[in-house]
């Protein structure tokens, strides 16, 4: 695990709401500004990390070694990423009648139309690209700030 991984995982702890956000990305700088924004924004959420899809699995599965993540649970998700990518994460996720409903927000470099259909194709909630939420990502503490206060999770 790098550094910045590992502060970005121990820096953001529970809130009141309860609701745990999975960070799954292997940029060490996007998951930093994730984080600095979460906390600048005082998003009321918990985050974990997991650098790929395979990771990302484990955590959610409760078989990590030393992640370990409560419920509920949305998942912000890179789609570019080594070992298992977002799209082969998503075919795992949606296979697993036990993680199946787990709420899904692609996070991604990608503008490609055809990432964005094949993504929704994955029954992902929404479709960001990185660019358009803003290098500071405050657009995105601001939305998952209101998603987590506003919706029933699975």
């Amino acid at each position: 695990m790098s550094p910045a991984r590992a502060r970005a995982t121990a820096a953001h702890k529970p809130s009141s709401t309860g609701v745990t956000v999975l960070l799954v990305d292997d940029d060490d700088v996007a998951i930093e500004g994730v984080m600095r924004s979460f906390r600048k924004h005082e998003v009321p959420c918990r985050v974990v990390t997991a650098g790929e899809g395979r990771e990302a699995l484990s955590v959610l599965n409760g078989t990590h070694a030393t992640k370990h993540i409560e419920t509920p649970v949305i998942v912000l998700l890179d789609l570019n990423m080594p070992v298992m990518d977002g799209f082969q994460f998503l075919d795992a996720l949606r296979a697993d009648p036990e993680l199946k409903r787990t709420v899904v927000f692609v996070l991604s470099t990608s503008a490609r139309e055809q990432d964005r259909c094949r993504a929704y194709d994955g029954h992902v909630a929404g479709y960001m690209v990185k660019s358009a939420v803003g290098p500071q990502f405050a657009r995105l503490a601001d939305f998952i700030s209101k998603y987590t206060r506003t919706q029933e999770l699975p």
